[in-house]
């Protein structure tokens, strides 16, 4: 009898799964938010406990975006740089794309040429590569077109992710040179709009929706909000036309904004220059190379800057020779104490009007304990920041008083994952592969940490009865099975 209960419980099915609504197609699910509508999903996660399939894929950092059928990856594979289309319901690898150009060295260290999440229009699929564009495929994993987006120069590689809004896919390529947002036609991958964005710098966000109404109730011109270096804007979705611009941002940009209703809330953290060693004292490049040219040829080379533990000019020269020129120009020096000055906060806007809101847009800031990567989220009227340490912070969204903040027990590591929610849930995941999922609201707590024993990078994604979770190597689908 024994024998047999216990052959029983090893065959029990998963629950039946509700009619999947397919509304994870971007990084961080409908409109970049991190929230779900699903119910019924499971607290207890890993090798054992509701884990209805895995499956293995290529090495990423990026995050799974799914149709009602499909869950779509990217990955690599030493240089080859993989987009990669999974069963929904049994993990089944379905076909794999190869980008058209290889990435020109082998990954090393913390690098990823996979960083960028994909999207979907619930059909098709859109990825993006450093060095061969923005592609889409079909959901046969047929090539449908692709749009070359030139050397884009940055320190760290893309991390950006294309977005679909409508028929329109947008793309944030801020690089330390000439950065720009793009929009382009989802069918055929024609060029739309391009509008330069000439004061931004190496960045990562994704690009979010935002419809304002005006005082009359009406719903004004659709939007696309983008948050930089120094600055967030609004760009008009159909001719990309820049209409408004809230300054004084951090000098590097990696959380997505979130939208709700005609507020945004924008999270632009980055340590100052201070914090990564020592800066100079020197203004001009005039004061640099009177100090630092040992040579007198009129040029300041990595090998003539200073140099200090644990990082000092000559260990961080790659944030200061931008256009990787081998030496220090004008323009490199005023990005660079442009950057010192910059300041971290999370941010309330309400962007009412056009032009320069710097003074008027902001309802609220915040500047204590935030994170450096994750990116914000609201759910039921509470707004968390997770950061290093584990340390959780809910706050009042519209004032930013802080109603609650705490570490999360068993999960305390490095956060590069979003926060996410759905059925009453938090979910939070660490670097070295905790599960924490939490009670939501004033009071929250933890519920159960789950261990996955592998590194992620990825943010989790959730629709229908499922919670799907990206390690380094393999994709977990988990679903609450019958009592």
């Amino acid at each position: 009898m024994r024998l047999l209960t216990a052959l029983l419980v090893l065959t029990l099915p998963l629950a039946a799964a509700p009619p999947s609504t397919g509304e994870w197609r971007q990084f961080r699910g409908p409109n970049g938010t991190g929230v779900g509508t699903s119910t019924g999903l499971p607290v207890e996660m890993d090798g054992s406990h509701n884990l209805a399939w895995k499956a293995a894929t290529p090495s990423s950092y990026s995050s799974p975006v799914m149709t009602a059928e499909r869950v779509y990856l990217t990955g690599h594979e030493d240089t080859k740089l993989l987009t990669v289309a999974l069963d929904r319901a049994s993990g089944r690898e379905l076909w794999r794309a190869e980008a058209p150009k290889p990435w020109p060295v082998k990954p090393k260290g913390p690098a990823s040429p996979s960083m960028s999440s994909p999207a979907t229009d619930g059909e098709n699929v859109y990825v993006v590569w450093e060095h061969s564009g923005l592609l889409s495929y079909d959901k046969a994993g047929n090539l449908r077109w692709s749009l070359a987006l030139g050397e884009i120069n940055t320190p760290y590689g893309f991390g950006s992710s294309p977005a679909v809004f409508g028929s329109t896919v947008v793309l944030i390529c801020d690089q330390d040179g000439e950065s720009f947002v793009l929009a382009v036609h989802k069918d055929t991958g024609k060029q739309l709009w391009k509008t330069a964005r000439p004061h931004a710098q190496h960045s990562f966000p994704t690009p979010v929706l935002f419809e304002p109404r005006g005082k009359d109730g009406k719903a004004g011109p659709k939007q696309v909000v983008v948050s930089g270096s120094h600055q967030v804007a609004g760009y008009s979705l159909a001719t990309g036309e820049q209409l408004w611009w809230v300054d004084g941002m951090a000098w590097q940009a990696k959380q997505t904004p979130l939208v709700d209703g005609g507020t945004i809330y924008v999270l632009s953290s980055m340590p100052p220059m201070q914090e990564l060693g020592p800066v100079p004292a020197e203004k001009t490049l005039a004061e640099f190379l009177e100090k630092y040219d040992a040579n007198k040829d009129g040029k300041m080379t990595k090998d003539e800057s200073p140099s200090a533990k644990p990082y000092g000019m000559r260990e961080l020269w790659f944030l200061w020779d931008t256009n990787k020129n081998g030496r220090l120009d004008a323009i490199e020096v005023e990005i660079f104490l442009k950057r010192n000055s910059a300041r971290s906060g999370l941010y309330a806007l309400r962007p009412e009007g056009a032009g320069d809101l710097t003074g008027q847009a902001i309802a609220w800031s915040y500047q204590k304990g935030l994170p450096n990567i994750p990116s914000p989220l609201l759910y039921q009227g509470l707004l968390y920041v997770i950061r290093e340490g584990g340390i959780l912070t809910a706050l009042e969204p519209g004032t930013g008083v802080v109603v609650k903040q705490g570490r999360v027990t068993g999960a305390l590591g490095d956060y590069f994952a979003s926060p996410v929610a759905a059925d009453g849930k938090l979910f939070l995941l660490t670097h070295d592969g905790k599960l924490a999922v939490m009670k939501a609201g004033a009071e929250f707590e933890v519920l159960k940490v789950n261990e996955l024993d592998e590194t992620s990078w990825a943010t989790p994604a959730i629709d229908g009865n499922q919670v799907f979770v990206k390690t380094q190597s393999a994709l977990y689908c988990f679903a609450l099975r019958k009592p």
